[in-house]
């Protein structure tokens, strides 16, 4: 029943489908007597557009999740890895018979440098088929067929097939790895989603380091930065309330350890 939900909820967390229903609402209102409310509607539609795509709105709420988990090379020995999917276009891979990667890419080819470093952990590709309606493919498969590609033993690689969302993705993870007391695991995952991630991993009781790759901004100096295009803004956006919206909806239901997670410590 939460994946359903989730999958509604996304749709309305992203602030480019709210405003484009927005607007829809005020053009189909012009034909009634709320005509004016309509033409407000889709007037304000217009300009929250433009806001959203050329002001440096997605930059300033993305740097705070991307800075919460610093990039540190982890020292010591690491048991495994677990890789989060979300880097791979399975469908499209599955028509064109070959690995199509998207701007998430780095949390593979992070993974296959890291199995380098580490010769004796183990990898687990964590990602099925989060398709709510029309069936897309399973990133897992795909994703270790890449990894034996660049190298890695494919004995060292383990599939998690089955996870849709980021809370399965922490419990079937956890189910495979069998984490033993005093193991170090790895988590490879997008700098902005590493909060949430490292949430819901301590709340399923799989304490993991940490090992933020795919960052979109070079930090704080970004916060005024605007965008060239709308669409490169809108992306930004879509993706930094998401986030944030996820970490609110995951504490909310007891699905993560804490509002906005932080490093040990902290």
């Amino acid at each position: 029943m939460f994946f359903p939900l989730s999958k509604l909820l996304g749709f309305f967390a992203l602030p480019s489908n709210v405003v484009v229903v927005l607007g829809l609402l005020g053009v189909a209102l012009l034909a009634t007597r709320w005509r004016c409310a309509g033409a407000r509607l889709a007037a304000a539609s217009l300009v929250l557009v433009a806001l959203l795509g050329w002001s440096p709105l997605g930059n300033a709420l993305l740097i705070p999740l991307e800075e919460r988990f610093p990039a540190v090379e982890p020292d010591g020995a690491i048991a495994g890895i677990v890789v989060l999917g979300g880097s791979i276009t399975p469908e499209v891979s599955g028509a064109r018979s070959s690995v199509m990667l998207n701007e998430a890419a780095e949390r593979l080819t992070a993974a296959a440098v890291l199995a380098r470093q580490y010769p004796d952990a183990k990898i687990v590709h964590s990602g099925g088929d989060a398709a709510f309606l029309l069936p897309e493919g399973n990133e897992s498969v795909v994703a270790l067929r890449l990894l034996a590609d660049l190298g890695v033993a494919r004995e060292r690689l383990i599939a998690e097939d089955r996870s849709r969302n980021t809370v399965e993705n922490a419990v079937f993870s956890k189910a495979i790895a069998r984490p033993q007391p005093g193991e170090r695991w790895l988590l490879v995952t997008s700098a902005y989603h590493m909060p949430r991630a490292v949430g819901v991993f301590r709340a399923a009781g799989f304490p993991v380091v940490p090992y933020p790759v795919d960052f979109r901004t070079r930090g704080p100096q970004d916060a005024l930065r605007p965008f060239p295009s709308i669409g490169d803004g809108l992306r930004r956006t879509d993706t930094a309330v998401r986030e944030w919206v996820g970490l609110l909806v995951y504490r909310l239901t007891g699905r993560t350890d804490a509002l906005f997670p932080a490093p040990a410590g902290r």
